[in-house]
């Protein structure tokens, strides 16, 4: 589907949502909530805090969605922007309640054999320990794109900014994970990784 026909699907999906249809309120679910869940796991590196979380979005999105209105951005930067304070309201219960955030080892890694898994858990680990050092827009652009596979023009809408704005900034974040993981940067990943 065009990412123009998606939007008009999500359109009228969202607005029969908005006029209590229940059957559209659970279709945006089935349709968002893997994607939701991935960006709040990319962002908190814990399955059942995302699982939390993701619900909470979820229980959030059903208590405001009549108060909706469409405007420049799609349905999905609002739902994204839900997602993004509840990872930093999370946070700040965490940090107020002196509790560490936790990476969990828990994150579901397709592979052939024990030998592949662990390897992929020790990169992904790593990957998320290097992201934590990232700025915050870094953070959120790395897991609106990769983790919830957002595109670069709504990963712009969620986060208020410009397309151009979300390829630099992806580009920043992806060469400063490089460099923190000791890996060289192919000179056209660049173009391929900011192309979509």
């Amino acid at each position: 589907m065009s990412p123009n026909g998606q939007a008009q699907g999500d359109r009228l999906i969202v607005d029969a949502a908005r006029a209590g249809d229940a059957s559209a309120l659970s279709e945006l679910y089935t349709l968002y909530f893997p994607r939701v869940y991935r960006y709040i796991l990319a962002r908190t590196g814990n399955t059942y805090d995302a699982e939390d979380l993701a619900e909470e979005v979820f229980m959030r999105v059903l208590e405001a969605i009549e108060r909706f209105q469409w405007r420049e951005a799609p349905f999905s930067a609002w739902l994204f922007r839900i997602a993004h304070n509840a990872v930093i309201s999370q946070r700040r219960k965490e940090t107020a309640r002196g509790r560490p955030s936790q990476l969990s080892e828990g994150l579901a890694v397709n592979s052939q054999g024990p030998d592949e898994l662990v390897e992929n858990r020790l990169a992904l680990s790593d990957i998320r320990e290097a992201a934590e050092k990232l700025p915050e827009a870094q953070r959120q652009v790395i897991a609106l794109r990769f983790a919830a596979g957002l595109s670069v023009a709504e990963t712009a809408r969620t986060m208020g900014k410009g397309e151009g704005n979300v390829k630099v900034i992806q580009h920043k974040a992806i060469v400063k994970l490089r460099e923190m993981m000791g890996q060289a940067r192919p000179a056209r990943v660049y173009e391929s990784e900011t192309a979509r």
